[in-house]
């Protein structure tokens, strides 16, 4: 049975309404990408630290659920391996690019979750010792007991900034 005009009607209505609600950023600003955070991908232009990011399109990421020692402002123990790092395992790279629930932070950089292929590099930062977990609600709520798995095993293997620092840099 064919429907009436005016149901078809409210239908595409319907369908127009939730397609906007679902596309609405709450505030953040949005991308011409699928995501509403911003780019799904990009190549990374240089490393700011241990955590954060520049692509080439000028947008800064800052890596979700890590803190890397500072290597910027100011040089904590670990911050420069920490850099060079994340400088090896990203810099002039296409990165993969997903996000949580907010998408950026005060300082209007990305939040996000940056992979290489299936290798997601915030999980590599942690795992080699290079940063610690950063939790800050409501992003990382479904992956909070893998990267504190992840920063245990780290420690316990005294890997990376477990066994160079005292007092522990970040955390």
């Amino acid at each position: 049975m064919t429907p009436s005009p005016s149901t078809a009607s409210l239908a595409a209505l319907l369908a127009c309404a939730l397609s906007l609600l679902a596309c609405d950023s709450g505030g953040q600003s949005e991308s011409s990408d699928a995501d509403t955070c911003g780019p799904s991908s990009g190549v990374v232009a240089r490393v700011i630290d241990g955590d954060t990011i520049e692509l080439e399109s000028g947008e800064r990421v800052r890596y979700l659920m890590i803190d890397a020692p500072e290597n910027t402002s100011e040089q904590e123990c670990y911050g420069p391996e920490a850099t060079s790092a994340n400088e090896m395992f990203v810099e002039g790279q296409t990165v993969s690019l997903s996000y949580d629930v907010e998408c950026t932070d005060k300082y209007d950089r990305l939040l996000a979750y940056v992979s290489i292929g299936d290798q997601v590099i915030n999980e590599l930062m942690v795992e080699r010792g290079y940063a610690c977990v950063l939790h800050i609600p409501p992003n990382g709520a479904d992956t909070i007991d893998h990267y504190n798995e992840l920063e245990y095993a780290a420690q316990m293997l005294d890997k990376g900034l477990w066994a160079a620092c005292d007092p522990i840099p970040c955390g």
